[in-house]
C-alpha cells in the first residue's frame, strides 16, 4: 500500500478540461497515487491561465479541445510566465493527434489519449515534474557525467552506418525536429525511429517534422524498402524492427511494455546489420533502448546520447550513459551537426 505523502510534499496538479466529468475522472485517477494532490480544475483556457498563475501548480493537465481559449492557445500563454509542465489530454482523432503534435511543439512534455484509462498519467506526471525542478534548481550540482566510451573519429567516417537508428520518448517530438532539421535532404542512410506513442499520433508527428526537414520523414508500413535520406518513425501500439533493408511493423508479441520499443528496434538493426550501425538515444523516460543500444556498441556500433541539460527527461540517455557504451554525450543543439560530421556531410 502506498504511503500518504505530506500534502506540503505531494506534487500540486491543475486540471483543466471542459468536461465536468472528464475533470472529475482524471482529478480522482491522480488522488488514487498519495504523490499527489489535485489543487484545483478549470474548465477552459483562459481560466487555466488565471489558476495557473494564482496557484502556481508543479503540472497541469490541459485538455487539448476547449471553449474561449483553446489547450494549446492556453499552453503558450501559461509558458510566457512561467516554466510549469503540462500533460496535455487528447481525443485520439486524426484532429486530436494534429493539435497534440502542435502542442509538443510548443512547449508540452508529454500526452495522454482520453481513451487510454489515463494509463501512465502518473509515471508521466514523477517523471516531467522531477526534470523540470532538477533543471531550473539554481544550486543543485550537476549530476556526474558517466565517461562515454571513446571511439576513433575517423572509424565511422571511413566506413558510413548502413542504418540510423534513434530512440525516444518524453520531449522526442521537439527533439526530433531539432536533430533531423539538421540533416541534408541527399541523407546518405536511411533513418528509424522508436519514439513513444499511441496509434494515430506517429502519422501526426511524421506529417509534421517531414514539412520542417529537409528529409523526407514518414511513419513506417510493413515490408516498406528504406531507402537513404528517409526517416521512418515505427507506428504508435505496433512494434517496429528492421530487416534486409525493409521497414517490419507488427502487432506487439509481449516484447516490451513499449510499442514501438527502442530494445526492439535496436536488436533488429543488429542482426540485419551488425556494428554498421549509428544509434542515438534522445530524451524520455525509462530506460527503453539501453539494452539494444549496449549490444550494439559491442558489435561494433556508435552509440551517441543527449546530454541531461537540454533533455526534457533524462531517463533513457541516462541509462544508456550509465551502460558505458555512449561514445558521446551531447547537448541536443550539437547532435545533427555531429551527426553531419560523422558521416563526412557538408554543414
Amino acid at each position: 500500500m502506498l504511503k500518504k505523502q505530506p500534502a506540503d510534499t505531494a506534487i500540486r496538479v491543475l486540471v483543466v478540461d471542459d468536461s465536468s466529468f472528464m475533470r472529475n475522472a482524471i482529478a480522482r485517477h491522480i488522488e488514487r497515487d498519495p504523490r499527489f494532490r489535485v489543487i484545483a480544475t478549470a474548465s477552459n483556457g483562459r481560466e487555466a491561465v488565471a489558476r495557473a498563475a494564482e496557484l502556481k501548480p508543479d503540472a497541469i493537465t490541459m485538455d487539448v479541445e476547449m471553449p474561449e481559449m483553446n489547450g494549446i492557445e492556453a499552453l503558450r500563454a501559461i509558458h510566457a510566465k512561467s516554466n510549469v509542465p503540462i500533460i496535455m489530454v487528447s481525443a485520439q482523432t486524426e484532429a486530436g493527434a494534429k493539435t497534440t503534435i502542435q502542442a509538443l511543439q510548443f512547449g508540452a512534455m508529454d500526452f495522454i489519449p482520453k481513451s487510454s484509462g489515463f494509463e501512465q498519467l502518473h509515471e508521466k506526471l514523477q517523471a516531467v515534474v522531477c526534470a523540470t525542478r532538477a533543471r531550473l534548481a539554481p544550486t543543485s550540482a550537476p549530476a556526474p557525467r558517466p565517461a562515454p566510451r571513446r571511439v576513433a573519429p575517423m572509424r565511422l567516417a571511413s566506413t558510413r552506418p548502413k542504418i540510423v537508428v534513434i530512440g525516444s520518448s518524453t520531449g522526442g517530438p521537439r527533439a526530433l525536429s531539432q536533430v533531423l532539421a539538421r540533416l541534408p535532404a541527399r541523407f546518405p542512410a536511411p533513418i528509424a525511429i522508436a519514439q513513444h506513442m499511441p496509434p494515430q499520433f506517429t502519422a501526426a508527428m511524421a506529417k509534421w517534422l517531414s514539412d520542417v526537414c529537409a528529409i523526407k520523414i514518414v511513419e513506417a508500413a510493413d515490408d516498406l524498402l528504406m531507402t537513404p535520406g528517409v526517416a521512418y518513425i515505427g507506428p504508435g501500439g505496433m512494434q517496429f524492427r528492421v530487416a534486409n533493408g525493409r521497414a517490419k511493423v507488427a502487432p506487439a508479441q509481449n516484447e516490451s511494455l513499449y510499442k514501438p520499443s527502442v530494445d526492439v528496434l535496436a536488436d533488429s538493426a543488429r542482426a540485419s546489420y551488425g556494428g554498421n550501425v549509428l544509434a542515438i538515444m534522445l530524451t524520455g523516460m525509462g530506460n527503453d533502448g539501453a539494452r539494444g543500444f549496449a549490444k550494439l556498441k559491442d558489435a561494433g556500433a556508435y552509440v551517441m546520447a543527449q546530454d541531461q541539460a537540454s533533455s526534457s527527461v533524462w531517463g533513457m540517455p541516462r541509462a544508456v550513459a550509465e551502460s558505458g557504451c555512449a561514445d558521446e554525450i551531447l547537448p541536443l543543439g550539437d547532435i545533427g551537426q555531429r551527426i553531419n560530421a560523422l558521416l563526412g556531410l557538408a554543414p
